[in-house]
């Protein structure tokens, strides 16, 4: 493969996930639009409820998803954005405050007050992913979410800090230098996703956010357009597979696909009469069974979740604010009938959320699987626009600098 230079500028996100690995690749076009040019994917079994449990395995997939990923490209990428989950995250609240130089705020002010509200006592074996402000008050003047310009002369800044456990980071980063990879950024699985799939109007109307991934439903609250509350439920996908295989007696991957084509959370929208085919386990054959045997051993489970996630919306007490109710994400939330009985069992509006927001290869991305990875590209994006932008500029200069020698070349050779 010719590894040639790249005609924009390019972005890359990876998420490991407890089943699959997903690698994609984009280009940022000079207008600033993101383009998805390649998506690799390959089956994981190196990590468990988004940390790392084998560093062999999960290397050797996340090296065949980039494979795939950059011969879809036909570009070779060195760094990548990485999303990181699991149950060693915590987040918390805290408070800055710093004067103002001047009497105006700047952007160097606001540095300041985040450094301040950051220097909390995080424990050394902790390392902070965000700092996210979810309001700055100048001189006591409270809900002010941008004080740039402003004058006054005490500066206050209140935050959500989201942490990990260094060592989780450290075997996720020991995998992906092994596979050839520098790491851009690393950034919470669900922040990542909330911009792929949440409108501005249902953060600040107030939202929860439910990424059903394979090992784990990871939640991210939104209240008044910032993060208030993270958390995780270490139930998912791959437990919904496990029922179906125990409960119908066949193999994992017959009970995978069942789950996949025939699965629905709720029994009662099932055909009485209609019937699947389940393989035997260990070469035994094959049987019909009726497809309502598989929605009830679905039902049980997806009751079960969703009652987690219910009970974890009542005790973050932010129920009364989520005006936007519940968005399901995540391959686990495309089960038929988990929408229907979501508005069952929350009592608040509940959708089913799929990526949006970016153009190219949009029916490789069209599902909830992919919300991670477009949401590691929306937020590649955000964190380095000027320097995404100069350089499209920059190649597009070169470019059109290229072509003018070429004219002018062609003109004389012409000529004699």
């Amino acid at each position: 493969m010719s590894s040639q230079k790249p005609k924009a500028p390019v972005l890359a996100g990876l998420d490991l996930g407890s089943t699959t690995v997903k690698f994609i690749i984009s280009t940022v076009s000079p207008d600033g639009k993101i383009e998805v040019s390649g998506m690799g994917r390959a089956p994981n079994m190196g990590v468990k409820q988004g940390v790392v449990v084998n560093i062999e395995a999960t290397t050797e997939s996340i090296r065949k998803a980039k494979e795939e990923a950059e011969l879809m490209a036909g570009v070779q990428v060195q760094d990548v954005w990485v999303g990181v989950a699991g149950p060693h995250i915590k987040s918390f609240d805290s408070k800055g405050m710093v004067a103002i130089k001047n009497n105006e705020v700047t952007q160097a002010d606001i540095e300041r007050v985040l450094e301040a509200a950051k220097a909390v006592a995080v424990p050394g074996d902790r390392r902070v992913l965000h700092v996210l402000p979810r309001e700055y008050k100048v001189d006591g003047q409270d809900g002010i979410t941008d004080p740039i310009g402003m004058s006054g002369v005490r500066l206050e800044a209140s935050v959500h800090i989201v942490t990990a456990a260094q060592a989780a980071l450290n075997n996720t980063l020991k995998c992906i230098h092994r596979a050839g990879l520098k790491v851009a950024g690393m950034v919470l699985d669900t922040l990542a996703t909330s911009h792929a799939i949440l409108s501005e109007d249902e953060k600040n109307l107030g939202v929860c956010l439910a990424d059903m991934g394979g090992g784990s439903t990871d939640l991210l609250y939104f209240v008044n357009g910032s993060v208030a509350h993270t958390s995780v439920i270490p139930v998912g996908g791959s437990h919904f597979t496990h029922d179906v295989a125990v409960g119908l007696r066949t193999p994992q991957v017959s009970a995978e696909e069942l789950k996949r084509k025939y699965g629905c959370a709720m029994a009662s929208m099932v055909n009485e009469t209609e019937t699947i085919e389940a393989e035997g386990v260990g070469g035994r054959k094959a049987r019909a069974i009726p497809r309502k045997d598989l929605a009830d051993v679905l039902e049980a489970r997806a009751e079960e979740v969703l009652n987690l996630v219910a009970n974890d919306v009542r005790l973050s007490g932010l129920m009364p604010l989520l005006g936007s109710g519940i968005v399901l994400t995540g391959g686990g939330s495309q089960l038929d009938g988990l929408v229907e009985m979501g508005e069952f069992v929350f009592d608040i509006p509940v959708r089913r959320g799929a990526p949006g927001r970016v153009g190219g290869l949009t029916d490789v991305i069209k599902t909830g699987e992919s919300a991670v990875v477009v949401g590691l590209l929306l937020h590649a994006f955000n964190e380095r626009k000027d320097q995404l932008l100069n350089e499209g500029m920059q190649i597009h200069l070169g470019e059109s600098l290229d072509g003018i020698a070429r004219k002018v070349k062609d003109f004389f050779g012409n000529m004699f």
